[in-house]
């Protein structure tokens, strides 16, 4: 499997641009005593999650991506693809288990649906 293969959904890059700009708003706040220097992990953290967090779907599973962690998920344990009322787009594994995918919108399924090779009714 090829990663031209491998349909990657990210969140938007404006929040790793705005992220960057804290971060160098923060430097003068940071360097002011040494006790305000963490002040400068939380533009670090939302810059590290802005550009790691997403899903990643391909014909075997579905990779979810976090700040710290991820998880894979084969396709045959999702049982049900759904839009909760939010907008954002839920996997329903066969343990009963909901699990919202990050990055990917519910307008986002039908590419997600596309990614397993399969078609959605009406969409030929």
């Amino acid at each position: 499997m090829s990663s031209a293969d491998t349909i990657r959904f990210r969140y938007n890059q404006a929040i790793l641009v705005a992220a960057i700009v804290a971060f160098i708003g923060a430097v003068p706040l940071a360097t002011a005593a040494w006790y305000l220097l963490p002040v400068l992990l939380v533009p670090l953290a939302v810059a590290v999650w802005a550009w790691r967090a997403g899903t990643d779907a391909d014909q075997r599973e579905l990779r979810l991506r976090a700040l710290a962690g991820g998880r894979r998920i084969a396709w045959d344990r999702v049982v049900e693809l759904s839009a909760d009322p939010r907008g954002r787009a839920v996997a329903r594994l066969d343990d009963g288990q909901e699990l919202v995918l990050p990055a990917v919108r519910g307008s986002d399924l039908p590419r997600l649906v596309s990614a397993t090779g399969q078609h959605l009714p009406g969409d030929r």
